[in-house]
């Protein structure tokens, strides 16, 4: 049996997405359909949309919040009628895996594959893209948690893992830069300098958490953030992904002492659209540089503790979620607002309410 519902799609490349139906059969062994509550809308779309050479058409999205409304006989974790968290890195994945399988829907009468999507109203999903949601929390805000938060905060909790006292340096207060703040908060670090170039974000990332703000715009902001640390900070996080936010978060890191102890790390969360070079003397100082993709956790073990930080107060959601749209038809407006540099944080969709 088939289910019909709306998607955006990305069915050329240079035009707008398109808001029209699609067919979903009902869900295999390890699967679950899953009816939206509300999705982010997230910086990675938009090297997707942008991206000539993408496939088409593709399905969107890959955070948000809905409800089971069906489950295959081999999906154990969530039961039908249960509300979800929807993610892009695979929950929990067996040893030997590397990625979850693919669904499939039906678009102008021809079938095709899609991983996760939630830039839509209801979705054919692999069960390893949910995890439980708690009845007692939002569905709306809580929706950013399967990306903006697990891949920024869990950069910070996770992939650098902060301890109380460390300093730290941000690059970007985009949606996952301010979860990084927000990340930095929660482990106790200090300072937390945030850079950007708009003085509105700066502002925001103070409500967030940040100690001291730097706007790049007006110094050469690694000389700003070593004035302020006496050399240094312990990590740097770059959150945009352009060249110059990488350079200038590897500069930003504290050198170490040659024979006693190795110097800072910055951690590269934003994913750029190019190569980035390497600067030219970077080994002295044994500095280090990591990647960090989703946080560096497994989505099962990590996202209750979101839920659960949101609750007692420290994780502020409400703040991370800075506009709301109330239909999938406003979707090439998010698209058009997260361009143009206007939104703060994170802007959502949100579908329907419990």
């Amino acid at each position: 049996m088939t289910m019909k519902t709306r998607a955006a799609i990305k069915a050329k490349f240079g035009e707008p997405l398109l808001v029209e139906e699609i067919e979903l059969a009902d869900p295999g062994d390890e699967e679950v359909l899953v009816k939206l509550f509300a999705t982010g809308i997230c910086h990675s779309q938009l090297h997707q949309i942008h991206n000539p050479d993408g496939p088409t058409p593709t399905l969107l999205g890959h955070e948000g919040t809905g409800i089971v409304l069906k489950a295959g006989s081999k999906v154990t974790h969530v039961t039908e009628g249960e509300r979800v968290m929807i993610q892009f890195v695979p929950r929990d994945l067996p040893e030997g895996m590397t990625t979850a399988n693919r669904t499939k829907y039906t678009w102008n009468g021809e079938e095709h594959e899609a991983g996760v999507y939630t830039w839509a109203e209801h979705a054919l999903l692999n069960e390893q893209m949910v995890v439980p949601l708690p009845d007692d929390v939002p569905t709306d805000i809580t929706a950013i948690i399967g990306c903006a938060v697990i891949t920024g905060a869990g950069a910070a909790l996770y992939t650098a893992e902060l301890k109380p006292g460390d300093s730290v340096a941000v690059y970007g207060v985009g949606g996952v830069g301010a979860n990084v703040v927000a990340g930095a908060k929660i482990a106790g670090a200090d300072p937390i300098i945030v850079v950007d170039l708009d003085e509105g974000k700066l502002g925001y990332a103070k409500e967030l958490g940040a100690t001291h703000t730097i706007n790049g715009g007006d110094v050469h902001a690694p000389d700003a953030v070593k004035e302020l640390t006496g050399g240094g900070v312990d990590y740097a996080f770059d959150a945009i992904g352009v060249e110059a936010a990488f350079l200038q978060s590897v500069e930003s890191v504290r050198s170490g002492i040659l024979g006693v102890q190795r110097g800072g790390t910055a951690v590269i969360v934003g994913i750029g659209q190019g190569d980035l070079p390497m600067p030219r003397m970077f080994p002295i100082g044994e500095r280090s540089i990591i990647g960090s993709m989703g946080g560096t956790a497994r989505p099962a073990d990590v996202m209750p503790n979101y839920v659960e930080w949101f609750k007692e107060g420290k994780l502020p959601l409400e703040k991370l979620v800075s506009k709301k749209y109330d239909n999938l038809d406003q979707i090439n407006e998010g698209v058009r607002a997260l361009e143009q540099g206007e939104i703060e944080g994170r802007s959502i969709i949100v579908y329907d309410t419990p």
